[in-house]
Formats: structure tokens, sequence, C-alpha cells
């Protein structure tokens, strides 16, 4: 049986070339590395299908970070903002560190962590000053990106966020939901806890069909790295 959430990822891809920005993954040291969809006109276009494209410019339009929550990739959260933005802005969407492609045998688990290898990862993609864009756990690691650079981060935009979470700031919110652990919360293993988690998270009563449900939490739960939740605690 095909996979729903699985199918719709070649035209979702597509879209983002369309928009003009590709993916490209950046090594920023040994065992760590981060997925990114860049604009396309600062990497090399590869000639051959084992050819590994190349940075050959650095962004020639103001630099935009769009930085996802926890959720899924960078682009699934982005993917109806990257259009419009593209044509005034050098877009640049991460995967954040235990998402999509992005890994690291680091065994810390932080924000901090989250915005060191962000902004080491711009800095080798030819970014010297951005704006920040943070949804949700992406709000938090974008303020912590502002806080500790700078002379990098221009401004913010920050939806859905705080400046911080700790255990015992949210040990209130979630006896009152119903769950014992963050983890619980934010990786559900059933339909019931991930149609729990769409109900926290959005304003408005959200239908989705049982079988989408469920074809989204095999592809974006079931894979997840079960250790990723304890970044949210600084």
């Amino acid at each position: 049986m095909v996979n729903l959430v699985v199918a719709q990822r070649p035209l979702l891809h597509g879209l983002m070339k369309m928009a003009g920005i590709r993916p490209y993954t950046v090594e920023i040291e040994p065992g760590t590395t981060m997925s990114f969809w860049v604009p396309s006109e600062t990497i090399t276009k590869p000639k051959k299908k084992d050819e590994k494209p190349r940075i050959r410019a650095k962004p020639s339009k103001p630099a935009v970070i769009l930085v996802h929550g926890f959720a899924a990739e960078g682009i699934v959260t982005w993917q109806f903002q990257v259009g419009a933005l593209t044509k005034k802005y050098a877009v640049y969407v991460p995967d954040l560190l235990f998402f999509g492609g992005s890994t690291t045998d680091k065994a810390e688990r932080s924000p901090r962590l989250q915005a060191e290898c962000l902004v080491a990862a711009l800095r080798k993609l030819g970014v010297e000053e951005c704006v920040v864009v943070g949804f949700s756990y992406g709000g938090m690691v974008a303020f912590k990106m502002a806080e500790m650079y700078p002379e990098m981060v221009q401004g913010l935009v920050i939806s859905g966020s705080i400046l911080a979470m700790s255990e015992s700031l949210s040990a209130s919110s979630l006896q009152e939901l119903g769950v014992s652990s963050s983890s619980e919360l934010l990786l559900p293993t059933s339909v019931k806890g991930l149609k729990a988690l769409l109900t926290v998270a959005s304003h408005k009563k959200q239908w989705y069909p049982n079988r989408l449900l469920k074809d989204y939490l095999e592809v974006y739960v079931y894979l997840c790295n079960p250790y990723s939740w304890i970044f949210i605690f600084t």
C-alpha cells in the first residue's frame, strides 16, 4: 500500500526546485552534518549522478533562514512560504539535528547545540548576516542564535514560541493534557496520540483521515530518534 506522505515528496521537492532552492548537505565536522535547501544560484549543478554539488557563490540577496518546529523536516513546515520569499530573499531551509537528514554523534542535547551547528553550517554556506524566522521549537533555536551570534542575526520573526522551556515549567501543562512526559506528547505512537498532539498544536479543530495520520506516524514519528525531544529543554 502506498504511503500518502511519502508519495507527495517528489512533488514537494519539485515545487521547491521550481521556487529556486535545492538540497545541499553541510558537514560541520566529522560526525555532524546538517541538511539544507539553499538558493540554487549558490551551488553547482551536478553533471553526473554520483557528483555532489559544491558551494560556488555567496547569496546575492538578503538571507532569510526558515527554522522548523518539532514536527517534520524544514520544507514540510515552510513549503507554502518559500515561493513568495525567494523573489526578494536568499532562502535557506535547514533540518535541525535529528530531523530529516541532519545528524550528530555529540552527546549534548540543547537548543544551544542546535544554534551552534546551524550557525557553523550557515557560515560554510557563505551566509554572514541573516534574518531568522522560527516556528515553535525553531523559535527557541532562533532566540538562542540571536543571543549567541548578534553579529550574524539582524532580525527575528518568531511564531508560536517561547524563549526557553524547562521540565518544571512544562510539568503542570503536561498534567492538564493527560500525558506524563514531553516525549509522550511530542512523539505519539498511535493515531489517537497524534490527534491529541494536533489538537494542542492547532487553534481550530483539524480533521484528517486516519489513513493519512497513520502514514505520517510511519514517516515522521516511528523513524524519529526517540531521544531528540530532549533538545526542547535547556
